[in-house]
């Protein structure tokens, strides 16, 4: 038997490896949006910016090149490999921050932004799909629950990392990070991760095999309908992110203590993760995901009445976005293992999609609820709240009015 004849052996990645370079990976896209958000303001008015809002499109114009190109990445994910795109993907982002650290003009920006978007792209759909191929089930809740735990590091610390760079040098400073980042993590990827897909595997770049596939996601009831509820409920998210510059120094005039409140919120979201991947192997992922879509819906209809009748105020909306990013941080990882499962044997094509409809979706939802922004947090609350029916209504659908089961699959590869 020559080299090329031995059968593919599946290399398995200790677990905690497993968990940090997933997380990793996933922190690439949660630093290039959450370090951006104390400079908006000092990019927007240094590279001539038109009007307050259009600051927000240094965020929305990433998340859209990011969520679109991914239904590109998936076939070629399939075809060539986790590691090589990734590889491929990770000098793209590095190229991306050197575009922004030289920068001009702000169309230039934006153009350099949504490159690092795009090629970004391929991260998140190699990490699933990595994932998915060492493991299924509530196994894969589990590891994305712990992976988006350390992850969610990032979006924490993130603003409080770009408030320090801006008090020791410009803007640009922030951009340099990241492309270090991006370096840092491709060597450790290059040296310790192993090649996850079997060559046999491997599905050719032909139209017809990526558009039956694609048409395989769409037609299977649970994997598109639990899709579009995390891609609604990540809308809202997206929304608060690309306004939450303006909420925090406009809005509540918190000043410098905007990355400590910012933080504080997305602190909630990480418990609730990393209490999810101690639930989900006792209560199930259906009925997890179910119950926090719940809570996500009643604490934002509360807040939006609350906020129309007696005012908004720092400490009510500190309260309720905590509780409804609670609510996310369970909804996330639960939804897309639920969105997965079926999927193993064209995972990195599933994984494409699922994050093309999971970004550009809610990317796009994000952007528009955010350009409302109009010095309150009104906007924002009613975006939370008719995107939570909205995704409460098509997991009914998709379940067939079957809410609160456990009818997970419990296989634990």
């Amino acid at each position: 038997m020559t080299q090329t004849d031995k059968p593919f052996i599946m290399p398995k990645i200790a677990f905690p490896e497993l968990v940090a370079i997933v997380a990793a990976v996933m922190a690439l896209n949660a630093l290039a949006i959450d370090m951006m958000l104390p400079a908006l303001g000092q990019i927007g008015d240094d590279l001539g910016a038109t009007r307050d809002n259009d600051r927000q499109l240094i965020i929305v114009v990433y998340i859209l090149g990011n969520g679109i190109a991914q239904l590109f990445f998936g076939p070629i994910v399939d075809r060539f490999g986790r590691k090589r795109v990734l590889m491929w993907s990770l000098g793209g982002y590095i190229i991306g921050s050197a575009l922004s650290v030289m920068a001009s003009s702000f169309t230039l920006l934006l153009a350099a932004r949504a490159f690092q978007g795009v090629t970004t792209a391929a991260t998140r759909v190699a990490a699933i799909a990595i994932v998915r191929d060492q493991c299924s089930g509530r196994r894969m809740a589990e590891v994305m629950s712990l992976a988006i735990t350390i992850f969610m590091a990032a979006p924490i610390l993130a603003p409080g990392f770009g408030q320090l760079i801006l008090v020791a040098a410009p803007w640009r400073g922030i951009f340099l990070a990241l492309l270090l980042y991006g370096l840092m993590l491709a060597v450790w990827i290059g040296w310790r991760l192993p090649e996850t897909l079997s060559p046999a595997l491997r599905n050719p770049l032909q139209a017809g095999p990526i558009i039956s596939r694609y048409a395989e996601f769409i037609r299977n009831r649970t994997t598109i309908g639990y899709t579009l509820a995390s891609a609604l409920c990540f809308g809202a998210l997206f929304g608060y992110i690309s306004a939450s510059e303006q909420i925090f120094l406009e809005t509540f005039a918190l000043g410098q203590r905007f990355p400590i409140a910012f933080a504080a919120i997305a602190g909630s979201l990480g418990v609730a993760t990393l209490l999810n991947a101690r639930l989900v192997s006792r209560y199930g992922m259906r009925r997890i995901t179910h119950t926090a879509l719940l809570v996500f819906i009643i604490a934002n209809l509360i807040h939006l009445a609350a906020a129309a009748t007696v005012g908004e105020n720092f400490i009510m909306f500190m309260l309720f976005m905590s509780i409804s990013f609670f609510a996310l941080g369970l909804i996330g990882p639960n939804a897309s293992a639920i969105a997965m499962e079926p999927m193993g044997h064209i995972a990195g094509s599933a994984a494409a999609a699922n994050g093309f409809a999971g970004t550009t979706i809610a990317g796009f939802l994000g952007g528009v609820i955010a350009q409302f922004y109009d010095g309150t947090t009104m906007p924002i609350l009613l975006g939370f709240t008719c995107l939570g029916i909205g995704a409460f209504a098509i997991i009914i659908w998709t379940e067939k009015g079957g809410l609160f089961n456990t009818g997970d699959q419990e296989s634990a590869e």
